[in-house]
This record gives C-alpha cells, sequence and structure tokens, in this order.
C-alpha cells in the first residue's frame, strides 16, 4: 500500500533548488525562522555526490531543519524520512532523524519520540545515509510511534555535537512504508496501527475501536499479543486473532461479525472462558439470536455459573440458542457432590416451605432433599438465611413435624439456576459428555419453553436434567439421547434420572434413554410423550425392574403415544401431595396410554407394566385409557400388565369410573386384562341362579360394577328342554372379592350367554 499512489496524498517535501523559505530552522511550525537568506545557509547547484544540495554551517547545538509542509499522519501509513548527508569541513556533527507532532493549527502533542538515534559523521566527503520510520502503531523497525493523536509532523533532521562543522544535504525524502509492515494481500486493518500495545496493562478499547471505525468491510487483524479490554467492545468488522484478549469477567465483547466459539476462542484463548463470553454475548446483543459452537469440544473443569458468565442479566426471556458442540467434563474435585445436614420443620398448611431450618447457610439452592416421607425428585428452590427458612420445588407427603434432612447439591455441567428466570432458550446438536463426573443441566427457578433437541446426554453422574423449580414449564425434548453410566449396575442399584420436571405441558418426543434408574419423574400435568424409546433391562433373572416414567400428579392429563418401553413400566403416583388421602378432588384421571409397544425379558411374574401407587387412602381412578398397545415378555411371563401397589393405601374400586382397556395384544401374559370385559359363560345344568366368574380379566382386580350388555348365545331352556324367552336380572359385586355376578331368572333353566362387564362405572 502507498498512499501516495492510492490516494494522491503528497509526503515530499519541496527540493532545496525551489527555495529555502520553506526550510525552518526551528519545529517547522508557522511564523518560525527559515533558512531564506540565513548567513550559515546556502544552496549549491552542482555537487558532485548531490547535484543541488544544501550547505549549512553548525552554530547552535542543536543545529535543527525542518520542512515547513505539514506531512499528514494517517493510522496505518507508516513514513520513512531519510537524507544523504556528508561533512566538508571542521568538526564533525552527528546527524538525526527528527520531527515535531501536532494538532489542530500548530497545537504541540507532547509526550511523544521526536527523534531517532544519532548518526556520527566519521570522515570528510563520505556520503552517509540516515533514516528513520514514524507512524501510529508501535510496530518493531518504527523509531518515532506517535498514536492516533497527532494530525500531521514537521520533519527534518538534526545536528548535534560540536559546532562549526560544514556539512552538504540532499534532498529529504519521505515516502509510504507502510508495505513493510504488511503482507501480500492487504484486506485488513491492523489495530496496532491505531495505538494498541498488546502489553497485558495498557488498556487498547480505543485502538480496536478505531481499527473497527476504519475498516470499512476489510478484516481487523489482532497481533500476537496480549490486549487488555478496560470496557465492552462492540466490533462490527469481521476479526483474526492472533493475539488474545483480556477483559474483567462483566465487560462484553461482541463480535458482531464472528459470533461463533472458534473466534472467541482464539480471542481468549481458553475454551471454557471463551464459552462465558460468547454467552454473555449471546444475551447482551440483538445483532445474533444463536451462538454456534463451531462443532469445537468445550473441556470444562467446574460447573459452568451461567449466570454469574453474564452478571448485567437476572432474568432473560428473549430466545436464545445454542448449537453445535461438546461440552466434556475434566475430572476434578468441583464436580464432588456437596452433601449438607440439617433438622427442619415441615406442615402440611404451609406446603412449599421448610421451617426453622438448621444449618441452612450451607445447604446450597438446587439441592435435592431426602428423608422420610419426602417423594422423589424434591429439590430446595429458594432460602431465606434470616427465617430459617426453604421453599420447596414440591410438598412433601409424609413429613409433617421436625425431623433430620439430608441436602445434596448435584454438580451440572451447565447451571441455570442462577437466573430468577430464563424463558425460550434452545440447546441443539451438542453432547454433554459428564463420564460418569457430573449431571448434565440445571434449568433456572423459573422459566417457560426450554428447549433441547438432537442432544447427547452421555453418562450423567446423577443427572441429565435438573428442574428445581418450575423452569421446565412447557419444556420440549426431542431426539436427545440419555446414555447412562450405569449400563453394568442391576436396575435397582442405578442412581441416574434421564430428567425431572414439576410444571406443565411437556413434550418428550423421539427420545432414546438408556440404563437409567428412571427415564422422567414428572410431576406437573398436560404433558405429551411420543415416540420414545426407553429400556432399563440388566443381566440378573427374575430381575427387579424401576420406573421408566413417573407421574405424580392425580389427575395428570397426560397422553403416552407410540413409545417403545423396554424392560421398565410406567408409574403414577401422589407423592408430590402434601395431602395424599383422597379429599374431593379428581383422584387418578385423566391419563392416555395407547399404541406403544411394551416389551421386558427375564422378569419375575409379578412384574407389570403399569403400577398405581395412591400415597394415601380413598383414592379411585377416574380416567384412564390403555388402549392399542402391545405387551411382551421374553424368556418367561407375567401374570398381568397392571397392579395397583398397596405399600401405602389400597384404592376405592367402588368409585372408579371411565376406565377402558381395549384392542391390546399380549405374549407371554397370563392374564389380558380389558374393560369392559367380554365374557361367554355356560350353565350345564338348570339354576334358578347362575354365578358368573369375572376374575381375573377386570383391570386392577377390580369389582364386577356394570353389565353393559347381556344377550343369549343359544336357546335358554328349562327342563325337557323347554325353550325360555325371558331375561334374567343382575346383580353386581358379588362373591367375597367383589368380582363376580349373579343373574337372576325366573325359572331354573341352562345355556350359554354373552355379557360385557365393566370394572368401573362409565357415567
Amino acid at each position: 500500500m502507498n498512499k501516495a499512489i492510492t490516494e494522491g496524498i503528497q509526503f515530499m517535501p519541496t527540493a532545496f533548488e525551489d527555495g529555502l523559505g520553506v526550510w525552518s530552522s526551528q519545529d517547522g511550525t508557522a511564523g518560525s525562522d527559515t533558512y531564506d537568506g540565513a548567513a550559515n545557509a546556502a544552496f549549491v547547484p552542482a555537487d558532485q555526490d548531490f547535484g543541488g544540495c544544501l550547505e549549512l554551517l553548525k552554530t547552535s547545538s542543536t543545529q535543527k531543519l525542518r520542512y515547513m509542509g505539514k506531512t499528514p499522519i494517517i493510522p496505518g501509513c507508516y513514513l520513512r524520512v531519510r537524507v544523504r548527508i556528508k561533512a566538508v569541513s571542521g568538526a564533525l556533527p552527528g546527524v538525526r532523524i527528527a520531527g515535531w507532532a501536532g494538532k489542530n493549527s500548530d497545537s504541540h502533542v507532547g509526550g511523544l519520540t521526536e527523534v531517532a538515534g544519532a548518526t556520527t559523521l566519521t570522515s570528510y566527503g563520505e556520503v552517509v545515509e540516515v533514516a528513520a520510520i514514524v507512524g501510529t502503531g508501535d510496530r518493531p523497525g518504527v523509531d518515532m510511534v506517535w498514536g492516533n493523536e497527532p494530525d500531521y509532523g514537521y520533519f527534518g533532521i538534526d545536528l548535534t555535537g560540536a559546532n562549526g562543522g560544514v556539512v552538504r544535504i540532499d534532498d529529504i525524502i519521505i515516502e509510504d512504508v507502510t508495505s513493510i509492515f504488511l503482507r501480500d494481500m492487504m484486506a485488513w486493518v491492523d489495530v496496532r496501527d491505531y495505538g494498541a500495545k498488546g502489553d497485558g496493562s495498557t488498556n487498547d478499547v480505543a485502538a480496536f475501536e478505531a481499527a473497527d471505525d476504519a475498516a470499512n468491510g476489510r478484516l481487523v487483524m489482532v497481533p500476537a499479543g496480549t490486549y487488555l479490554l478496560g470496557e465492552s467492545l462492540v466490533l462490527s468488522s469481521r476479526v483474526r486473532f492472533e493475539g488474545t484478549v483480556t477483559m474483567a469477567t462483566d465487560k462484553i465483547l461482541s463480535l458482531t461479525k464472528d459470533f461463533n466459539l472458534p473466534t472467541y476462542i482464539d480471542a481468549f484463548g481458553n475454551e471454557e472462558l471463551a464459552f462465558k463470553k460468547a454467552f454473555q454475548a449471546l444475551l447482551n446483543n440483538a445483532d445474533h439470536e444463536s451462538l454456534d459452537l463451531g462443532g469445537r469440544r468445550i473441556g470444562v473443569t467446574a460447573p459452568i455459573d451461567m449466570q454469574a458468565a453474564v452478571p448485567n442479566k437476572g432474568s432473560y426471556a428473549t430466545r436464545r440458542l445454542i448449537r453445535n458442540g461438546q461440552f466434556e467434563c475434566i475430572a476434578g474435585p468441583a464436580w464432588d457432590t456437596v452433601t449438607v445436614t440439617g433438622q427442619a420443620t415441615y406442615s402440611t398448611s404451609n406446603p412449599l416451605k421448610l421451617t426453622n431450618v438448621n444449618n441452612i447457610a450451607n445447604i446450597p439452592v438446587g439441592s435435592r432433599i431426602e428423608a422420610n416421607g419426602v417423594g422423589r425428585e424434591i429439590y430446595v428452590r429458594d432460602k431465606n438465611v434470616g427465617a430459617a427458612e426453604i421453599t420447596l420445588s414440591r410438598p412433601l407427603y409424609d413429613a409433617a413435624g421436625t425431623q433430620n434432612y439430608t441436602f445434596k447439591r448435584f454438580q451440572h455441567m451447565l447451571d441455570f439456576s442462577g437466573f430468577s428466570k430464563l424463558d425460550k432458550f434452545e440447546m441443539a446438536d451438542i453432547e454433554f459428555q459428564c463420564w460418569g463426573d457430573c449431571s448434565g443441566i440445571l434449568l433456572a427457578p423459573t422459566g417457560s419453553i426450554f428447549h433441547l433437541r438432537d442432544c447427547f446426554l452421555t453418562r450423567p453422574k446423577d443427572k441429565g436434567i435438573t428442574s428445581h423449580g418450575s423452569g421446565c414449564q412447557g419444556m420440549m425434548l426431542d431426539r436427545c439421547q440419555f446414555l447412562s453410566d450405569e449400563s453394568q449396575k442391576l436396575g435397582q442399584d442405578r442412581v441416574s434420572v434421564g430428567f425431572n420436571a414439576n410444571a406443565n405441558d411437556l413434550k418428550i418426543r423421539d427420545n432414546r434413554a438408556m440404563h437409567m434408574r428412571h427415564f422422567g419423574v414428572v410431576a406437573g400435568t398436560g404433558s405429551m410423550f411420543a415416540g420414545n424409546h426407553f429400556f432399563q433391562g440388566d443381566s440378573s433373572s427374575n430381575a427387579v425392574r424401576t420406573a421408566g416414567l413417573i407421574l405424580t400428579a392425580t389427575s395428570c392429563r397426560t397422553t403416552i403415544t407410540g413409545n417403545y418401553i423396554d424392560n421398565c413400566h410406567i408409574e403414577w403416583a401422589n407423592e408430590h401431595d402434601q395431602a395424599p388421602e383422597f379429599a374431593s378432588e379428581l383422584s387418578f384421571s385423566a391419563l392416555n396410554i395407547s399404541d406403544n409397544i411394551f416389551l421386558a425379558s427375564h422378569v419375575a411374574p409379578w412384574f407389570t407394566f403399569l403400577t398405581v401407587r395412591p400415597h394415601g387412602a380413598g383414592h379411585f381412578i377416574n380416567g384412564l385409557s390403555l388402549t392399542g398397545n402391545t405387551f411382551r415378555i421374553i424368556a418367561g411371563a407375567i401374570d398381568r400388565v397392571e397392579t395397583i401397589d398397596t405399600s401405602f393405601a389400597d384404592m376405592d374400586y367402588s368409585r372408579m369410573k371411565n376406565i377402558t382397556f381395549s384392542d391390546n395384544s399380549f405374549n407371554q401374559v397370563s392374564t389380558a386384562t380389558t374393560n369392559p370385559l367380554t365374557l361367554e359363560h355356560t350353565e350345564n345344568s338348570e339354576s334358578l341362579v347362575w354365578t358368573v366368574s369375572c376374575a381375573p380379566k377386570l383391570p386392577f382386580g377390580g369389582w364386577a360394577q356394570q353389565v353393559e350388555s347381556l344377550m343369549a348365545r343359544n336357546a335358554i331352556t328349562a327342563s325337557n328342554n323347554v325353550k325360555q324367552f325371558y331375561m334374567p336380572y343382575v346383580t353386581t359385586e358379588q362373591g367375597s372379592n367383589r368380582d363376580e355376578i349373579d343373574l337372576r331368572w325366573q325359572g331354573e333353566v341352562k345355556g350359554t350367554v354373552l355379557m360385557r362387564v365393566r370394572m368401573d362405572n362409565p357415567i
């Protein structure tokens, strides 16, 4: 680059033969003394070495010669001032290139280097060339670094040393030598040309901003060095980092044209720090809605506090996406589970609080709570140290009074719990490599529409995705893989959970979960599970199989359709209810399980695919549809596919309502349950009362409550085979288990009837 050529800028001084009135014996400013008519200066028209030249007698301790034309100082432009000189007689002086830095109307810019190193003339008649380079940037080889404050300079030479010597000076040359500092292709600007030091201590923000302003579509180059950015910086140009930057946590670097993790890694030189700064920029700049990790692996040495990375944002509600990369846990003590014990009091009148909590200051928010009467996946949502009070994620089913509690804070690779609320946040095409050392993601305490898609949660130690509040409202999990670290363990010994949720309206679709204790623990309502495959088998025979999916809301309003439920079961409970006994509520209702594949192998005969587990007395089922499913057992057989777990309480079978078991297929299942149940009964000898047993095919061992239809399969006959043409009346809920029906006839008859019996009341 040469601005004299490309932009027509005039750098060269006039020749001495054009007159000495523009050559100053002082600094070169307007009104300073010139050599025109001076006694110690004369133009020599025909020197044997120089042709026309200036002959000058040194009469001052520093004899100055300055061109009075304003030579422009342009960021990124480097000027070389050079002169050929020889001693003629007298004392031999030193010679140096010198200048005077100015701005506005000859205001001097102080504090700059305005002279180069001196060269001493050693003999008469020897032509010596003296040169120096001046420019805005601190580049190797630049003698006078002037930065961006000066607008122009007055340049020439100084003669130093003893007076009395006579020298002859050839015309002074000022030329653009910027090309010395630039590569062959010059589609960039260099921050050093705009004053950047790169010494790690000088605030280089202004230089970066100036280079960005000057880029005009070109690349901003950050050469080797460490550049301190003392304030937040937005770069609107593309940028390339050979050096690195350093800045405070609360300062933001926004790379609007190169917003991707690889560029931030180049900028900060550390993957973990680069991700934090890129995430900070993601939430602080409207120019980009997603952060591309560029397929890069990020080694994570400790839980990443996502809110601490963005200290100016306590909550966030604009859609943002992180995608296309890999987080890998680097083992170390930072991942150790924090376990704290403390005594606390629980009251059902305040179901989301623990009060009088001992040791509360040491209990981390986000800890899972363990104690008698505490359901699965209950967490510390918030705490008030002064009031010694903890806010719970869900109520406790049987913990009234005072007891000791254990609080376990699992360490998650990405921890969003510092945000008070986070809405519309997405992550896609990411693998979280936990390697059995940490958990995956901890959600914010509140928020809606967290979306994870096409991601791998590989070998989480305890949890894949944890919700310790309602930040899971409307959560969507699509096409993700939950891969266990516990495949070699028996099912009952595993601890890992794919995800839990406390809020409503989940969409869990097309995921795959392998060898975890539970795929999901869901406390909210209004959720849909479709196309998932979760399997939890092990190598044992007559094995214990844990629940793949746990629903803890009684009126759950949930659909489970088209899933592959493999060596695990669905459990429907109410363990997140502070008053688990039935009390004028909807009870267990609004669950649809349809068109799923259920498979198990090597299980005990008492294994079932659907378990209803009331934690208090008086409950009943008030809306359940189990239709179109296939049930298959390999290497063994089971008694039935459904059961009520009476560990805490049984159900009120008299109030069962709106239950449909139909169009299911059963392989290696001894009892194929259905409701309504179609029965054929034959009475071979005349009897006044026919007793029809409905056991064991009514679901859950229910009572024979209703007869929907009754018809004779053939002739009903009395003695002597006399045909009868009247109908019996029906008495339901007979027998010790109330699973029999009595058909009472007008007289003693025999024959065969078909009937449809229900164990519920469909009305």
